[in-house]
Formats: structure tokens, C-alpha cells, sequence
């Protein structure tokens, strides 16, 4: 079975009587010829990446560029404070959300879920939760198997690439795969998974890829921080039996289709967006005179 389909995947479950992580985890046995031993020690090695991208993070830290460090740091500053709007469960998401993306500014070793310029988002959900003790390991990676699931039919069906079809291929993808492993976390079925991930997507659809300098920095490393909080906000919303009106496979279409039709400018050239704006020519004029 290939991961083309999210109705396929919920039929599989339902006829199988067996979760839809689990037929991810089987679908990955078949395809690549391994043992489940195998497939779940493959991903167990990628959430310790995924991890250690979090745990590592720098407040010194600083991009070559200088555009990108120390948020991650600033928010968890703020968040102590007592001043912060959101709890701590989502003051964490934020913080982390700008930590994992700063890594990959700097060029630390990041998970690319599924781009680099969206590693942010899973590890800002999940991290918070296995660090405060209401998460296992073995059910992180449960729910990472669910994202995985939600990332291959996303690739298959439309694109996870800014260059093919803008942010919302992206920060898009990466919020529906986390929104899907939070409602899986917290013992969502197939529907709510599908919901949970239909409502992220949707809520992104049409966002452009206009990184400054051509940098995966400004403004990508903050927009990882609303595909997370986007994420929860869904997860939370299926899981209290909230659903999409049109159906999650229909929505990832929808998405891909958005992404052909996007003008080549807002699709990771750096020729539109934000890239065009007088700050953002400053910004790439300044550095091509320092290179």
C-alpha cells in the first residue's frame, strides 16, 4: 500500500481494526523491505534528532546573515515574566517553535519535517510534552509515525516544497502533520486525525514563500511559530469533535492546485513578498556588498 490516500489509510485502519499510526508503520515495513524492529528503531533515532534539536539550542547564537537568534531565548524570558497570554504549554510551543528554526539558521542539525524551513513545528508540539512528563517516548513516536502518514500523502497528493507550491506547502504541511500527531497523542481516531490536519491545512492554504535574501530566515523562522500554535488550535478543535467541511484529502488537492497557480515570484525566488519589499532589497543589497 502506498501512501497516496488519507480515505485509504482509514479504510486500512478500519478494516484492520488497527490505529493510523500503526498503518503507517506497516505501510513503511512493506516499502522499504525492514523488520518493525527496524522501522520503529529508524524513527526512534529521528525523534532523538528531532530532540536534540530543541535541547541544543544557544541563546548566542547568531545566523551568518545576523538576521536570526536569541528569540527563542527572548520568549522563554518573557514567558517568565508572567506576562504572556497563552499557557505554558503553548508559551513552550512558541519558544521552541523559534529555537529549533534558529538552529537551522545557524546551521545545526535540524529533522526537516518535512522541509528544513518547517523543522520547527513538530519538535514545538512534541517537545513541550515529552519534557513535562505527559508524553512517552513510545507515544511520541506513535504520533510521529501519524505525521509521517500525513507528510506522504500531502507529497504524493500535492507538494512540500516552497519552490513548487509556496509556504503553505511547507509551514502548511508541517502544521496538518503536527495537528494530526497531537489529536493521535491524545487518542483521536482516523476522522479526527483527518479533521485535525484538514482544518491546519486549511488555515495556511495561499500562504507565499518570500524569504529576504533568499534565506530560509526572515520571515520563515517566525511562521514556524504559527504552524504550531495553528496545529494546536486544530488538534484541540477535532478532538473536540469539530470538523472540516470538506475533506481532508480534498483540502491537500486544494492546496496543491493553490500552489501551481501561485505566481513564480511568491514561490521561493525571493522576488516577491516580503523579499520586495525596501527592507527586504536593503536587507539582500547589504549582504551581497559583505560577500
Amino acid at each position: 500500500m502506498a501512501l497516496d490516500s488519507m480515505q485509504e489509510i482509514f479504510e486500512r485502519a478500519e478494516a484492520e481494526a488497527i490505529p493510523f499510526w500503526r498503518v503507517v508503520l506497516e505501510t513503511d515495513m512493506e516499502e522499504r523491505q525492514v523488520t518493525e524492529a527496524q522501522s520503529w528503531e529508524k524513527m526512534r533515532q529521528t525523534w532523538e534528532a528531532m530532540l536534540e534539536s530543541a535541547v541544543s539550542y544557544r541563546a548566542e547564537q547568531r545566523s551568518r546573515s545576523g538576521l536570526v537568534g536569541g528569540n527563542g531565548a527572548r520568549m522563554r524570558a518573557y514567558a517568565a515574566s508572567g506576562k504572556a497570554y497563552s499557557g505554558d504549554y503553548v508559551q513552550e510551543v512558541i519558544a521552541t517553535a523559534l529555537s529549533v528554526g534558529e538552529c537551522n539558521a545557524c546551521m545545526r542539525k535540524i529533522v526537516a519535517a518535512p522541509t528544513a524551513g518547517a523543522c520547527g513545528v513538530l519538535p514545538a508540539v512534541l517537545v513541550p510534552l515529552y519534557q513535562a512528563g505527559k508524553a512517552t517516548e513510545e507515544e511520541i513516536l506513535k504520533a510521529l509515525y501519524t505525521a509521517s502518514g500525513i507528510g506522504a500523502v500531502i507529497s504524493f497528493r500535492a507538494c512540500i516544497a516552497g519552490a513548487a507550491g509556496g509556504c503553505q506547502a511547507e509551514i502548511g504541511s508541517a502544521s496538518a502533520m503536527a495537528a494530526g500527531a497531537l489529536a493521535s497523542l491524545r487518542g483521536g481516531d482516523c476522522k479526527q486525525i483527518g479533521h485535525a490536519a484538514a482544518m491546519a491545512l486549511k488555515n495556511l492554504m495561499g500562504l507565499v514563500c518570500d524569504p529576504v535574501a533568499g534565506l530560509v530566515e526572515v520571515p520563515c523562522v517566525k511562521r514556524n511559530v504559527v504552524g504550531a500554535v495553528n496545529a494546536v488550535s486544530c488538534a484541540d478543535m477535532a478532538l473536540a469533535g469539530i470538523e472540516s467541511r470538506i475533506p481532508v484529502d480534498e483540502v491537500i488537492d486544494c492546496m496543491g492546485e493553490v500552489g501551481t497557480r501561485m505566481p513564480m515570484e511568491l514561490r521561493e525566488t525571493a522576488l516577491g513578498g516580503l523579499a520586495a519589499t525596501p527592507t527586504g532589497k536593503a536587507i539582500k543589497e547589504r549582504m551581497e556588498q559583505e560577500n
